[in-house]
């Protein structure tokens, strides 16, 4: 859980970092710290409602299985992946939207590129795929997934104990425990990433089948744009490391 927080934190700053020279402040102006508290609240209120309330209450409404851990969150699950499928679609129709997956694809290309060992440039990176093991996008998959499995486990003990469940429990129980879910799952793509065995090809898949939404075919000023931030990120260390066979595990 400490290296998905020292990712995301890293994530978060570089955004930010891209954001602050991609729009500049004219005026020179601090950011209104008040209204980015407020933008960050709706955007973890809206995650929350989209992704955790409306699932279980469609499924209390549609369903009478809240006194089955497993069957109601199966079903749960389900709704939920199905809105996780529906949000990237629909964002990816945006054009800034589709410009930026072709961003993300030059990116894979790219680090697929560097870890095959060969020369790191524009021709040999286009010849590698723009779906990767270790993409956020299977990543968040694997959240999902496992979220189904550990809240089966957390309501099938709250079950015994309590002998019924209402959706506010649950509420009140699941979401405390999305970073325990998050944490797992980041353990388990790394494993995914470096396994070939067959179990973990299965696992892999769903991911890999979603990043035909999240990254599309990038030109070549955008794999020059992803060459050039790679050796940035390397820096002095860059020259040492390439040209070698390597199998990461850090997630993108």
């Amino acid at each position: 859980m400490a290296g998905l927080y020292e990712a995301m934190k890293m994530g978060m700053q570089t955004l930010q970092w891209s954001a602050d020279i991609a729009i500049p402040d004219e005026k020179n102006n601090k950011p209104n710290k008040f209204v980015e508290l407020l933008s960050s609240i709706f955007a973890i209120g809206l995650a929350i409602t989209l992704f955790m309330i409306a699932p279980m209450w469609i499924t209390t409404k549609l369903f009478d299985v809240e006194r089955e851990a497993i069957t109601f969150n199966l079903a749960s699950g389900g709704f939920r992946i199905t809105f996780f499928i529906i949000y990237i679609f629909l964002i990816s129709l945006m054009k800034d939207v589709s410009r930026l997956f072709q961003y993300h694809g030059a990116e894979h290309r790219v680090v697929y590129n560097f870890e095959s060992g060969e020369e790191v440039e524009i021709k040999n990176a286009q010849n590698f795929p723009t779906q990767h093991p270790r993409c956020g996008t299977s990543f968040m998959f694997i959240v999902l997934l496992s979220a189904i499995i550990i809240f089966s486990l957390v309501d099938s003990l709250l079950l015994y104990i309590l002998g019924n469940i209402s959706l506010p429990i649950r509420l009140i129980v699941h979401l405390p425990m999305i970073p325990l879910v998050a944490g797992l799952s980041y353990e388990v793509i790394k494993i995914t990433a470096r396994k070939q065995s067959f179990i973990f090809k299965i696992l892999r898949a769903p991911g890999l089948w979603l990043q035909n939404i999240t990254t599309q075919k990038p030109d070549n000023d955008m794999v020059e744009v992803a060459i050039i931030a790679l050796k940035e990120a390397f820096g002095d260390k860059y020259d040492e490391m390439v040209g070698k066979e390597y199998v990461a595990e850090a997630i993108g």
